[in-house]
C-alpha cells in the first residue's frame, strides 16, 4: 500500500473511532480492527455513520460537519 493511501486509511480509522466513540470517555472498537478493512469499507462505514446526523440535535450536527467532505 502507497503511503497517500496509509495516510487516507489512517484518518478515516480515526474518524470512525471518533463518530462511534462520541458522547463516551472510553473508546468503544479496538482501531486495529478495522485496519482489516479496505478504504472503500472504511468510507461506506463513515458514510452510514454520518448519514444518522438526522436524528441528532444541532449541537451534535455541528460537531459532526468536521467529517464532512465537500466535493
Amino acid at each position: 500500500m502507497n503511503i497517500e493511501n496509509e495516510q487516507n486509511k489512517e484518518k478515516l480509522l480515526a474518524d470512525i473511532e471518533k463518530l462511534i466513540a462520541y458522547g463516551r470517555d472510553e473508546p468503544t472498537i479496538n482501531p486495529s480492527l478495522l485496519e482489516y478493512l479496505s478504504i472503500e469499507d472504511l468510507t461506506n462505514t463513515k458514510t452510514k455513520l454520518l448519514e444518522r446526523v438526522g436524528t441528532l440535535s444541532d449541537e451534535d450536527k455541528t460537531w459532526l460537519e468536521q467529517f464532512k467532505t465537500y466535493e
